[in-house]
């Protein structure tokens, strides 16, 4: 049963309808006490309910109500209603204990969307079976990446938005592939994008399109990633790096499911499941007023973290082995092994760089050293420091080939961990992109 509560009469018969022609049973009431009554006797399976009542226009009983409900069933997902200008008395609900909030008016698909992801995610399911469970490439026995894989298991068949977090270099885009290729949307499209080189003057044209014509450079129609992803699955990585101004488009378009193309004032509509990553720390720029709050709600329904790989030490044997025959069978190279020594040596790294950084690591010294067993040294011989240049001789060169040579020793040195680089470079990851772009360096 769906517990509807709101004391408007003509959403009650709405919702109602809605709700029993998708197949649900449906209990509306319009007063928080109604509602405390069915909640003392029943445990409906899921609660629908607005944040306004006629006594209180500002959220308060409805806030009151929340946590009311919560103490008779702690379990069960709510969901809450709210007008788009209350979206911050939503967060405080999340807050609060609420699965999700949806906003008004609501588009009936969208909300049957939301409430069959909140019982799906909420149901006692059996997660143990691991027949034709796709990994992704994802390579690792370890505790904690099998916890990440019951995870995927549980939610990759639901429409739930997951943010997945962890450094630079962890594996977060396998993690959201790992999901793709596991949901329903498998056979559907997987668009990628990295909100990191998206600048603020593009974002819309890249991610939601734009007519031609629509500003000067626009000399033909070129269609955005959201609808590309129309009915698969949209990536955003780096959402860290989104500008504020950019949050507020891309809250309205997660919220509603519907953008508007440059140039063009019909609104469209789109069905994606959307996963994020970043390795920023979301809960700190929510503090220091650098992400929005409501935005950060939105995405990390569903959270999974990524740990580092000095967390997980007991996978580097199994990296090790995975990188190097790929490296092998890619340039056609004899099979090699690798003394105790050496594996022992890679096992004592503190890797800043994460998974790309040992692959690198592995990688480059398989290409120089010509032998069929590595062992410690062959590795020490590799993994000398390259020195920034901070303060270059200028001789005859240009102030731009100082700055590229410096961003490509920067890069080297730090194993292409972006992060770092534009920590040590003093710029921001999206600066950086900007000008290994600009300069046409490879990655």
């Amino acid at each position: 049963m769906i517990l509807v509560i709101d004391d408007d009469g003509a959403i009650r018969s709405s919702l109602g309808l809605l709700l029993r022609h998708a197949g649900y049973e449906v209990r509306a009431v319009a007063m928080p006490h109604e509602a405390i009554e069915v909640v003392r006797n029943e445990t409906p399976r899921l609660i629908l309910m607005d944040m306004n009542f006629s006594l209180s226009t500002d959220g308060v009983e409805g806030l009151t109500l929340l946590r009311q409900v919560k103490i008779f069933c702690p379990d069960v997902p709510v969901i809450l209603m709210t007008a788009w200008g209350s979206i911050p008395l939503a967060v405080e609900g999340m807050q609060a204990g609420a699965f999700d909030f949806i906003t008004k008016p609501w588009q009936n698909p969208v909300l049957l969307q939301r409430i069959e992801t909140a019982l799906e995610l909420t149901a006692d399911k059996d997660t143990t079976n691991e027949d034709g469970f796709d990994r992704a490439g994802i390579v690792g026995e370890s505790r904690s990446l099998q916890e990440i894989f019951k995870t995927i298991r549980r939610i990759a068949p639901t429409n739930a938005p997951v943010l997945i977090t962890g450094e630079s270099g962890t594996g977060k885009e396998l993690v959201a592939e790992a999901i793709y290729r596991n949901s329903r949307r498998a056979d559907k499209p997987f668009v990628k994008v990295n909100l990191g080189g998206v600048s603020q003057s593009l974002f819309e044209s890249e991610m939601f399109g734009h007519r031609k014509g629509a500003f000067t450079d626009a000399v033909c129609d070129r269609v955005g990633r959201f609808e590309m992803a129309d009915r698969g699955t949209i990536f955003l990585d780096e959402l860290g790096e989104l500008d504020m101004s950019c949050q507020t488009k891309m809250l309205r378009v997660l919220q509603e499911q519907t953008f508007e193309v440059l140039g063009d004032s019909r609104p469209r509509k789109v069905d994606v499941r959307v996963v994020c990553a970043t390795n920023a720390d979301l809960g700190e720029l929510v503090r220091r007023k650098l992400f929005r709050e409501d935005l950060f709600y939105r995405v990390n329904l569903i959270t999974i973290h990524l740990p580092a790989l000095r967390e997980r030490r007991e996978d580097i044997p199994l990296l090790v082995r995975h990188f190097a025959d790929r490296l092998c069978r890619k340039n056609g190279l004899r099979r090699v092994d690798f003394t105790e020594g050496a594996m022992n040596y890679l096992l004592s790294l503190p890797y800043p760089g994460n998974i790309r950084e040992l692959k690198n690591f592995v990688e480059r010294t398989l290409l120089v050293c010509d032998k069929p067993m590595l062992d410690a040294d062959d590795f020490r011989g590799q993994h000398q420091p390259i020195k920034v240049e901070t303060t270059p001789s200028l001789g005859d060169r240009t102030l731009e080939e100082i700055e590229r040579q410096t961003i490509e020793n920067a890069l080297r040195k730090y194993d292409y961990n972006l992060s770092q680089v534009a920590h040590i470079l003093g710029i921001s990851r999206q600066s950086l992109y900007r000008r290994i772009e600009k300069y046409g360096i490879e990655l």
